[in-house]
């Protein structure tokens, strides 16, 4: 009976200590630059919910393609239907693990890298993506910036429009998460 109770204890205790090492959004923006001779273009993602597993790395990245926020409603209109098809290619995601260890219980900024799948419209590419992740208390802050190529993930821009849609373009992560309570 003893072996039976301590083996219930210490199964919860482990699920306890799991539930504790899961991190949440508080806030997180994802924004996309597109440089280009006749026009610059932004637009930004503040709907984004990232989770982040601290016990092994694993982090993801789960974002409505319609989230994104332009300066002009026309420009986000010609996002979303001619080139992301955003009904057809409602998500765009990111899964990967951390490459390095990192002890979540010290305070302290880390450069680190991530492996994993970055889909974006139907597409899958294995991308590695350095950035900085920050511990502070029971905040992790993750910051990175990197260059999508459209042909990669089959987005198409029709010749006439290179001058104003770059062929690569530069997304930046900034996400705040917090500790999941136990």
């Amino acid at each position: 009976m003893k072996k039976l109770l301590l083996s219930a204890a210490l199964v919860l205790a482990a699920f306890g200590i799991s539930k504790a090492q899961i991190y949440m959004s508080k806030s997180c923006e994802i924004s996309f630059f597109s440089s280009a001779p006749l026009e610059n273009i932004t637009a930004v993602d503040k709907t984004t919910k990232p989770l982040l597993n601290a016990a092994n790395g694993q982090v993801l990245f789960k974002m409505t393609i319609k989230g994104f926020m332009f300066e002009k409603e026309l420009m986000r209109e010609h996002f979303n239907e001619n080139y992301m098809e955003s009904d057809k290619y409602p998500y765009a995601e990111f899964k990967g693990n951390i490459n390095e260890k990192i002890d979540y219980t010290k305070d302290g900024t880390y450069d680190v890298t991530v492996t994993g799948k970055l889909t974006i419209h139907g597409v899958e590419k294995e991308r590695t993506i350095k950035g900085k992740l920050t511990v502070k208390g029971k905040e992790v802050s993750i910051d990175c910036k990197f260059n999508v190529a459209l042909k990669d993930h089959n987005i198409t821009v029709p010749e006439l429009m290179f001058q104003k849609i770059a062929e690569s373009v530069e997304v930046t992560v900034k996400a705040t998460l917090v500790q999941k309570e136990k």
